[in-house]
């Protein structure tokens, strides 16, 4: 099977251009990179979840923290760009959005989502079909889903590493 179509990278596409929830495209893809190159920052992945969180600061108006992470996920792409993780893509184009989105959010314009472009076409129909199959979501919990997401898992393991410290 081809790395793109890891059921966890369908995932995120299909998240990145069904209802842009880019909260969780970046929850599913940084599993995938965990299971098969934990630790390596300079893997593929990492710069796609830095897209996906680049795209969630944006729609939130954190300027500084989107051109941030954006210029981050091109420079991950330049340094990967012959990479597997994106023979199903239009590289250009995507590298191009990204630098396009940086000069709209320096601008001052408003968020604009843009899709990727598949240039497999088995993987664009696995994602389309994908993509009707998603539920709509509130704008409001898109843009806030940080903070309203159930965080127990979260707080429980921050504690209990507090706790092992002051052993």
């Amino acid at each position: 099977m081809h790395p793109l179509f890891h059921p966890l990278y369908v995932d995120y596409c299909t998240f990145f251009n069904g209802n842009q929830d880019y909260f969780e495209c970046h929850e599913v893809l940084e599993e995938y990179w965990k299971l098969i190159s934990p630790g390596d920052k300079t893997h593929p992945l990492v710069g796609y979840v830095q897209l996906a969180t680049g795209m969630y600061h944006w729609r939130r108006n954190n300027t500084a923290g989107a051109i941030k992470i954006l210029r981050k996920a091109m420079n991950n792409f330049s340094k990967n760009h012959s990479s597997p993780f994106f023979e199903f893509l239009d590289y250009d184009e995507l590298y191009n959005n990204c630098a396009t989105s940086i000069i709209s959010i320096e601008k001052g314009e408003k968020f604009k989502p843009f899709n990727l472009t598949f240039t497999n076409k088995d993987f664009a129909e696995l994602v389309n079909k994908k993509i009707k199959e998603l539920s709509t979501i509130p704008y409001d919990y898109l843009l806030n889903k940080h903070m309203l997401r159930d965080r127990t898992d979260i707080l429980e393991a921050r504690n209990e590493k507090r706790r092992r410290g002051r052993r």
